[in-house]
């Protein structure tokens, strides 16, 4: 079992930055795949990001790609994205995920724990 808490959501302009945290509980969070997911009012929760076990595989969606980084602290149980430039469309709730069977993955069905989400909202 992991417990995921998502924090560092807010209120920006177009073109800010903004940091999110991900900090994991429970079994070892060196044995997850980590990925960051988002859903917009209306839409399906769709892909951001996802990073390996040990941190050497990032994937990014094409939407984000350039702008966001995905990491992580294992020694910190934390998972971060990093988001720069940002967009009226990248207003989502935010959420991580923790998947134990896969390398990385953009499947949401993959996934086996999430965390609640933060909101990100972003203004023009």
């Amino acid at each position: 079992q992991v417990q995921l808490v998502e924090s560092g959501g807010g209120l920006v302009q177009a073109g800010a930055s903004l940091r999110l945290s991900c900090a994991a509980s429970g079994r070892a969070f060196s044995s997850y795949a980590m990925g960051w997911f988002r859903q917009a009012p209306g839409k399906e929760r769709e892909f951001v990001a996802t990073i390996s076990r040990s941190g050497s595989r990032t994937y990014y969606a094409d939407s984000v790609k350039g702008r966001f980084t995905i990491s992580r602290d294992n020694a910190k149980n934390t998972v971060y994205l990093q988001m720069n430039s940002l967009k009226p469309k990248d207003t989502a709730v935010y959420y991580c995920a923790a998947d134990y069977t896969h390398y990385t993955s953009p499947r949401r069905d993959d996934y086996d724990y999430w965390g609640q989400g933060t909101q990100v909202t972003v203004s023009s």
